[in-house]
């Protein structure tokens, strides 16, 4: 699949609200060849990430970006279900994300691609209280808490949860992941707030959990990124 080809023409079909336009362009993509994964990861995030920089840097009007978030869930919703899953690899993730609509989305599409890969994903989305979240990992410990696409304002609960769940031997075990959103936008920030792993986007956060399936001990040097992780070798 040519990215370019797509991309621009995407764009301008979810910013104006064109729905009929924006799936005929996902099929001719599949009829290219490309799989559901691709189009999410190679298509959908980098067209995601244009939309939300052109609305940070207030060159995308609100309404136009309302209707390309709403249209592009949608697309990924019906991606999803053409997902060729792989077997489980008998992990399980509990994610969460960021307070806005363009934050559920991302944290969508991250969940969606990770259960591709065979992990074992609950996505709660945003909104989950500390006290909440401590309860969840603690009852069901999971074998990664992730926090992908997170807003500024959230960064002062995100450490006091870190550090909390650090305090607690009964989260020991849990690695915890951050990755998209205000983590990219702020380098070394994951590793500042002691985060294990963190990656740009869901096609990196898949290959960095996989290469990096362990928590590390507290005394160790936690945070491992794209740029500390192994160039993965072709198959």
């Amino acid at each position: 699949m040519s990215v370019e080809s797509y991309s621009q023409r995407l764009f301008e079909a979810l910013t104006n609200g064109d729905r009929p336009s924006a799936r005929a362009i996902i099929d001719e993509c599949f009829r290219d060849g490309a799989s559901a994964e691709q189009v999410v990861s190679d298509l959908f995030w980098p067209t995601y990430e244009q939309i939300e920089t052109l609305f940070r840097e207030d060159k995308l009007t609100t309404l136009a970006h309302h209707m390309a978030t709403r249209l592009l869930r949608s697309l990924c919703d019906q991606a999803a279900q053409r997902f060729s899953f792989k077997n489980p690899i008998g992990r399980s993730v509990f994610a969460v994300c960021g307070p806005t609509d363009a934050d559920e989305l991302a944290g969508q599409m991250a969940a969606d691609l990770l259960e591709a890969e065979g992990f074992a994903v609950n996505y709660a989305g945003s909104g989950i209280a500390n006290d909440e979240l401590l309860e969840i990992v603690q009852t069901t410990q999971p074998n990664v808490l992730l926090i992908f696409s997170s807003a500024p304002a959230d960064l002062p609960g995100i450490r006091e949860l870190i550090d909390t769940m650090r305090e607690i031997g009964a989260c020991d075990g849990i690695q915890i992941v951050v990755g998209g959103g205000v983590f990219n936008r702020a380098e070394g920030l994951a590793e500042e707030i002691g985060a294990d792993l963190w990656a740009e986007d869901p096609t990196e956060l898949c290959h960095v959990m996989i290469d990096y399936p362990e928590h590390r001990a507290q005394d160790e040097q936690r945070t491992v990124g794209r740029n500390r992780r192994p160039i993965r070798k072709a198959a």
